[in-house]
């Protein structure tokens, strides 16, 4: 082999592992920066394909916040409230200051960590603007939760007779 075509396989060699690399570190970054979405029933019960998230998992959940259950520390700006759809609750702690139109009963959308089986850690709390608006992942959950709970009430009327 020529040493004119030996620095050609070695800048081709030089530049294919360096795409490599870099796609391998764009691809790495973009895993890391991913937050999937749970209602509370699916981080208790797990998805229908059977995912769990766990302990340590970034994520984002949305649901109701449920009356009478925000706690406000009067030392610090931390809150801790539960957030339900329509199965079990979840515990969720925030240390800051709320959106203005967060209130119990409300939709919320929080994004942080779990650090308990149904205890999530979060880092932002978004509320919806009005009574008709609510994040598509959180209506599209919620409705195929409500559209099982009819269901299973219709079997259970259905049995009784």
């Amino acid at each position: 082999m020529t040493p004119r075509r030996k620095k050609r396989l070695a800048l081709v060699l030089a530049l294919v592992l360096g795409l490599g690399a870099t796609v391998g570190l764009v691809l790495y970054a973009l895993n890391q920066n991913m937050d999937l979405f749970y209602t509370p029933t699916e981080l208790v019960n797990g998805k229908p394909d059977g995912t769990k998230p766990e302990v340590g998992q970034r994520l984002r959940i949305g649901g109701m916040v449920v009356k009478g259950s925000v706690k406000r520390d009067p030392e610090s700006l931390e809150v801790s409230f539960k957030v339900a759809d329509v199965g079990p609750s979840v515990t969720v702690t925030y240390d800051g200051i709320l959106p203005d139109l967060f209130r119990e009963g409300q939709g919320i959308v929080a994004q942080g960590v779990l650090v308990g089986p149904t205890t999530i850690k979060a880092h932002e709390v978004l509320a919806k603007h009005d009574e008709n608006y609510m994040p598509p992942e959180v209506a599209d959950a919620m409705k195929k939760n409500h559209s099982k709970l009819q269901y299973t009430e219709e079997q259970l009327q259905g049995s009784a007779q």
